[in-house]
This record gives structure tokens, C-alpha cells and sequence, in this order.
């Protein structure tokens, strides 16, 4: 079953959740998106980053985006199917802060079956985590 219908608001095209070849879970096109266009948001528990950086520090998977120098979004008891957007270091959508919500855009043209991903630039994981992307280039590490 895609997403959409259990998101009409926060997600503009059809998803679903399933198993990645990266990570753990990932979030696939149920539906061709094309090029700039809002796929998606997450929301979540609104935090301080000192909490943020608690978290972080306890958990293995993070589901935590920093939206601004003094609040995140923890996203880990969201039910938006973007939270399991994973990383790579060849993107084809990028996340957006924009007052306040974590919405994500395609960078290109994603055909239906495709896993959505992002680059997620500094992490959490300060390095500590390898990068399982499997991108031509790819850093190596999160």
C-alpha cells in the first residue's frame, strides 16, 4: 500500500516503505516523481540540540534532523515514510528546512521502484558509521 493515502498533507507523491539495499529499511517511488517537485515531509518531536545530541549519542539508527542552530526534529516515533529516506553519496532528492518542516525535492526524474535518497551531509555519527551507499565515489563514512 503507498503512503499517500495516509498522508494526503505532508506527502505529495505515492511511497512505500520497504527493505533497502543500503540500510535497514528505505523509502521507494510507488509513483514517478519528477524533476524539483515536493516528494515528501517528516515531522516529529521538536527538541533542543543538547537533547538532539543525547539521543544521538544512545541510539545505533538516528532519526534525528537538525532544523535550525537550536532546535531538531526527532523523527523516530514519526509514521511519515520519509523518516526511512536513507543515505548516499549520489542522491537523487535532497532534504529541505523551510520554517521549520523537513521537506524533501528530486533532484531528477525517479522512476517507480526507485529508493528516494538524500545526502545527509554532517551527521550525528561523527564519521564513526560507514557509508554503505554504494555510489560511484562515495566517501566511505557518515
Amino acid at each position: 500500500m503507498s503512503a499517500l493515502a495516509d498522508h494526503p498533507h505532508y506527502q505529495k507523491f505515492a511511497v512505500r516503505v520497504a527493505r533497502s539495499a543500503i540500510d535497514g529499511f528505505g523509502v521507494f517511488a510507488a509513483e514517478s516523481v519528477p524533476p524539483r517537485l515536493k516528494i515528501g515531509e517528516i515531522r516529529g518531536e521538536s527538541i533542543t540540540i543538547a537533547e538532539a545530541r543525547r539521543r544521538a549519542a544512545s541510539q545505533q539508527r538516528i532519526m534525528i534532523v537538525e532544523i535550525s542552530s537550536k532546535r531538531a526534529i526527532d523523527a523516530s516515533k514519526s509514521s511519515d515514510p520519509m523518516r526511512f529516506t536513507n543515505h548516499s553519496c549520489q542522491p537523487n532528492a535532497r532534504l529541505s528546512i523551510r520554517d521549520g518542516r523537513i521537506e524533501f525535492y528530486a533532484l531528477r526524474a525517479i522512476a517507480v521502484g526507485e529508493e528516494i535518497t538524500v545526502n545527509y551531509g554532517e551527521t550525528h555519527h561523527e564519521g564513526r558509521l560507514a557509508c554503505r551507499c554504494g555510489a560511484a565515489g562515495c566517501v566511505g563514512r557518515l
